[in-house]
Formats: structure tokens, sequence, C-alpha cells
């Protein structure tokens, strides 16, 4: 149903996290801190992190959730219900549960956090912040309005916000986007980042980042906006 990954301390005595989400029938796997810094295209990604927050520092879930919003992978906190009253809100999880719980409220609580990052289950919508683009519709939503793009920049933005953090060189983008044989060169790729740019960004939401002699990436701390 869901590819889980649950980050927790699996050497700590009173951990019962591994055995609650067995019971649930869930297919799951473990992992440590390195293995979110190890998922790149060549590695499947799971659906969902889950953190158990009984047994991992607020820093260390910090650091990891960080990580989530770069992969764009949704987390979930977990958390013993006696201990509510220390849930940290700062550390912009998707969504939590607190222990004990069903296997239906998991599920439920996994689809919340799912649907906050993602949009609804099927729809082909990448979002980030409060930047939607809907690649069924060629549709782009800023800010809770509609903006109006031209075709090839809404290809230029979809493939740059298609990989946030992966740099593409001007010859790159002028390839997939324009096709080997364009004549206009990479100039044309310069102007149409800058029409981009002056469409969707303001001083406080830098969506594309320039790297200088190379080429252009998709931010990939865009998704913390709000």
């Amino acid at each position: 149903m869901y590819n889980l990954l649950v980050i927790t301390d699996t050497d700590s005595p009173s951990n019962s996290l591994v055995g609650d989400i067995s019971r649930t029938g869930l297919t799951f796997r473990l992992g440590e801190e390195s293995v979110l810094y190890e998922i790149d295209d060549s590695v499947p990604s799971p659906d969902i992190v889950l953190f158990d927050l009984n047994h991992l520092t607020d820093n260390h879930v910090s650091s990891l959730i960080d990580q989530c919003h770069n992969l764009t992978l949704p987390s979930l906190g977990i958390l013993q219900k006696d201990d509510v009253s220390d849930f940290d809100p700062a550390l912009n999880l998707d969504e939590f549960i607190l222990k004990p719980f069903s296997k239906d409220e998991l599920i439920a609580r996994i689809k919340q956090a799912i649907f906050r990052l993602k949009g609804p289950a099927g729809a082909q919508i990448l979002k980030f912040g409060q930047l939607f683009i809907d690649l069924e519709k060629y549709e782009v939503i800023n800010n809770g309005r509609r903006v109006s793009l031209t075709y090839k920049e809404f290809q230029l933005l979809v493939l740059l916000a298609s990989s946030p953090g992966r740099v593409y060189s001007r010859e790159v983008l002028l390839s997939q986007v324009w096709g080997y044989e364009y004549l206009g060169g990479t100039r044309t790729v310069d102007v149409h980042v800058r029409r981009l740019r002056s469409k969707i960004e303001d001083p406080d939401h830098p969506f594309i980042e320039t790297i200088w002699n190379v080429g252009y990436r998709f931010n990939t701390e865009v998704s913390d906006l709000n």
C-alpha cells in the first residue's frame, strides 16, 4: 500500500515502535540518518518518512526533516500520548500521530501527510510552498492567483521543478525544451528564465537559482515557504 521508511533508535530497550507498526501489517523498513542522504534518482524513494519522536532528539529530527523537504518527502512524527505536551510544532512535520494507534488511524495520518505535501492522490501537481504547478491542466497558481505563462515558459518551469536541486546547464535546457537544432542559442534560455522569474518570484521567494557559468536549478528550499 505504502512504502514506509521508519527512523528510530532500535538500540533503546524501551522502544516499542517497531512492534507497533509491525502489528498494523504495513510494510516498512528501518533506516538511519544516512539513508535520507543517499536517496537519489537511482534509489526508489519511500512514500513517507516516519520519525520516532520519543527516541530521537529534536535537533536530530529537525535536520532530517529539512532533508525530507529537500527531497519533497512527506514526514510523520510518532509520539507517546503521555508526551504530547512536549511536541514541538517548530519541527515543521507534515503530520503526527500519538501512540497507541490503530492501523486505520495510521493509514489516515499517512494519507493526510501525503495530501498536504503533494495534493490529491493521482493528481499531477507539483507543490512548492504556495506555488502549484498542474501538469494536466498546464496551469500555475502562485499565492492563490493564476500565473499566465507561455508554453515554453511552462515547459522550462516543469523541467526545473521536477528535479529540485538538480543543476541544468543552458545547453541541456535548450536541447530539452527547444530541441538541439534551435537557432536562438543559449541566450534564449536566459531570456526565458528572466521572464519566468518576473512572473513567479518576489524577493522572499527565489524559486530559480542561477549557477554561475553553468546554468540554473530549482531552489530545494522553496518547499519550506508558506
